[in-house]
């Protein structure tokens, strides 16, 4: 059994898509997955499958959504070990000057393709920063993520993926509590 950490985009925020945790812990249990547990109001939910295709676990977790609540929401599903590499590779983190509260990670569904990078950066504000990966976006939004313009419906439609994204306290617990399964 590997141990996952799926992050659903866009549930219970201004009163749309509301599932509920504990009925969406009962859904990934009826999957047959093991060692279900959620983490917060906004669809973080850590657990452990035999399948070893993120994409295919994805597709099962959205079908299930669809079926059982009726709405379509994007989930990304990363390993535990994938969790790590991306907090580990937080270039942020290594820079004192830094405050944790501010830094965001979006995780991106898929690898983009082309994109222009310039047309991403030019929209920081004064003393923001970002940093690319393969499947993250890292961000430090010292005026608060509520108000940079470098959020995730931008990043979607620039690095044209689906993407959702976590404060750096989530990122955090939800690879320590996927720690605690493995």
């Amino acid at each position: 059994m590997t141990t996952y950490i799926s992050i659903l985009r866009g549930i219970n925020v201004s009163g749309q898509k509301i599932i509920k945790m504990d009925a969406l812990k009962r859904m990934y249990e009826k999957l047959n997955f093991e060692n279900v547990q959620t983490y917060v109001q906004s669809g973080n939910v850590i657990f452990s499958v035999k399948e070893t295709d993120t994409k295919v676990i994805e597709k099962i977790i959205l079908s299930q959504i669809e079926k059982e609540f009726g709405f379509d929401v994007p989930v990304i599903v990363l390993s535990a070990k994938t969790l790590e590499t991306i907090i580990e590779n937080n270039p942020f983190t290594k820079d004192n000057s830094k405050e944790p509260q501010f830094l965001h990670v979006t995780f991106l569904a898929d690898n983009p393709a082309e994109f222009n990078k310039e047309k991403i950066v030019e929209k920081k504000q004064a003393g923001e920063e970002l940093a690319f990966t393969q499947n993250a976006v890292y961000l430090y939004c010292p005026n608060g993520y509520g108000n940079t313009k470098l959020n995730n419906n931008f990043l979607e439609n620039k690095l044209k993926v689906k993407a959702t994204t976590r404060n750096w306290k989530t990122t955090n617990e939800l690879l320590r509590l996927a720690t605690k399964i493995i």
